[in-house]
C-alpha cells in the first residue's frame, strides 16, 4: 500500500497494466452490474441541474427512468447510485456503433455542460472506499474488463498513467505527482508531462 495525504492506494495501480479498448468490451461496465455507478451527493445536485442539457443525449427508456423515479437510486448498502434501465444498464447510457456510451459526457463534450461524468465512472476500474479518517484506493478486478487488461500489457500502460486524468481530477496535481513518484522506476513510470 501507498499512503499519500488521507489516501491508501492499492499497489495494484502500479502492477496492473490496463488500457480500455472500447471496441472488444463495448462499454459493458455501464450496461452490467449489480447497481447503477456510485454517485457523491453534490453530483446529484448536479446531475438534478443539468438533466434538461443531458437529456437530449438518452435513451427514451433512460428519460422515462430519471423521470420517473429521479437521477439516482440506492444501492444495497444504501449508497448512492444511477438508477438503472429494466435493472441492467444505467438510464445515462445511450449506443453508438454497438457500444454503450455516457450521455453525461456527451453533454460534456458538446459544451452543453460543465460537469465530465460522475467521478466514479471516470476513475473506473479503480473504486474508492469512504472509511471515516482515508480513502483507500483499490482496483476492482472484473472479467469484462480483460480486453483492457490485455491492451495494457500490450502497450505497457501501468493503471495509474492510464488513470492520471481522473486521479487527478479527484485528488489533484500535487498528490498525483506524489503517487507517481512513490511508483517504482521504468518503463512508463508516468513522469513525462508531470509538473
Amino acid at each position: 500500500m501507498i499512503a499519500i495525504d488521507k489516501t491508501l492506494i492499492s499497489d495494484e495501480l502500479g502492477s496492473i497494466r490496463f488500457c480500455c479498448d472500447l471496441s472488444a468490451c463495448k462499454g459493458q461496465c455501464c450496461v452490467d452490474g449489480d447497481a447503477g455507478a456510485p454517485l457523491d451527493e453534490e453530483e446529484i445536485s448536479i446531475l438534478e441541474d443539468y438533466f434538461d442539457e443531458i437529456k437530449p443525449y438518452m435513451t427514451q427508456d433512460g428519460i422515462d427512468q430519471v423521470e420517473l423515479s429521479g437521477v439516482f437510486d440506492y444501492d444495497m448498502f444504501g449508497m448512492y447510485v444511477t438508477p438503472l434501465v429494466n435493472g441492467r444498464e444505467c438510464a445515462f447510457v445511450y449506443h453508438e456503433n454497438g457500444i454503450a456510451l455516457c450521455a453525461v459526457e456527451k453533454a460534456w463534450k458538446e459544451g452543453k455542460i460543465p460537469f465530465q461524468k460522475p467521478i466514479s465512472c471516470h476513475l473506473y476500474p479503480v473504486r474508492i472506499s469512504k472509511y471515516n479518517d482515508f480513502d483507500a484506493v483499490n482496483y476492482n478486478e472484473w472479467h469484462i474488463c480483460k480486453p483492457a487488461l490485455l491492451e495494457g500489457k500490450k502497450n505497457d500502460v501501468p493503471l495509474y498513467i492510464f488513470l492520471k486524468d481522473s486521479l487527478i481530477r479527484k485528488y489533484g496535481e500535487a498528490w498525483y505527482k506524489e503517487l507517481v513518484e512513490s511508483m517504482p522506476p521504468g518503463k512508463g513510470n508516468g513522469l513525462t508531462g508531470v509538473k
